[in-house]
């Protein structure tokens, strides 16, 4: 097993130089699916499609329901937004071709931010797992409807999954009490990235991302990113990045050391009691100057 404290000079490569003749397509069209009435989280959303902007995407695209397009819209700049059809309650629908649309072109694509509880959401993710081969990150309301799921469906499917659990998360994946991972978190999501064929990033104090043949440990963070929204940049930086570099256990952590050090940042200016996860967005061309020293 091959582990490492992940440091500056590691993350070269991910935050390379660009070249002058380069344009938006050479880095990536990326896309985050998600949002329903209950948890429209307009800004939030919002901030996460700017989020995969800063981390060096071409074009991001925000995949919601119809029924909250109004809702966003008013928030997005750069950003991109595709409506697709909602059931009655208000939640994405499932329809292939809507799916296949949404998708087109997508280097990578981020999945269940403000998802609910919608009745179609297994079917949704089903689908994309066993039909598609694209880098995807499954967070927040996507997991918990992965761990409803056969998790074997993870060692058939097409895609890169990249699962970002907290613990309580990884709980309801694995099945295994929070007390039993505190006792070998590193271990424990060894063998469940090696189990599932997945990229696992167990967040924490020190963030654990391994394939289970390869492992990073990422230290940077601060308590002041202990508040809402912190996870959803965190994707945002993952997804970005996947525009235009290879779905590896480094791309992926790269994308945590960044998040950390835009908080840490972010923290310095805005203190640890007051500083909220779009301070963290604020700071992250800062913190590529840092990495890149």
């Amino acid at each position: 097993m091959n582990t490492n404290i992940l440091k500056k000079e590691d993350l070269k490569e991910v935050f390379r130089e660009r070249e002058k003749d380069s344009h938006k397509g050479t880095y990536g069209y990326v896309g985050i699916m998600g949002g329903c009435m209950e948890y429209t989280g307009a800004i939030k959303l919002a901030n996460m499609s700017a989020t995969a902007l800063r981390a060096g995407c071409g074009v991001v695209r925000l995949i919601v329901p119809k029924s909250i397009e109004s809702m966003i819209a008013p928030y997005l700049l750069e950003q991109t937004i595709f409506p697709i059809d909602n059931d009655e309650e208000n939640k994405i629908k499932f329809n292939k071709e809507n799916i296949d649309k949404a998708l087109e072109k997508l280097k990578a694509l981020a999945i269940g931010m403000g998802w609910g509880k919608g009745k179609d959401n297994i079917a949704i993710l089903k689908y994309i797992l066993e039909k598609k081969a694209i880098p995807c990150i499954i967070d927040a309301d996507g997991l918990n409807t992965l761990s409803e799921m056969n998790l074997n469906i993870l060692n058939r499917t097409k895609c890169k999954v990249i699962l970002t659990p907290h613990l309580k998360e990884f709980e309801r994946l694995s099945k295994i009490k929070i007390d039993k991972i505190k006792e070998n978190p590193r271990q424990i999501a060894e063998e469940f990235a090696k189990k599932y064929n997945i990229i696992l990033l167990l967040k924490g104090s020190t963030t654990i991302v391994t394939n289970g043949a390869e492992t990073y440990l990422v230290d940077r963070g601060c308590p002041g990113m202990a508040t809402a929204g912190s996870g959803d940049v965190l994707s945002g930086i993952l997804v970005g990045l996947l525009g235009y570099n290879e779905a590896n256990v480094k791309t992926i952590a790269s994308g945590s050391y960044l998040a950390g050090v835009a908080g840490e940042l972010a923290q310095e200016k805005y203190t640890d009691i007051s500083m909220k996860a779009s301070d963290t967005i604020e700071m992250i061309p800062e913190a590529i100057k840092i990495i890149r020293g």
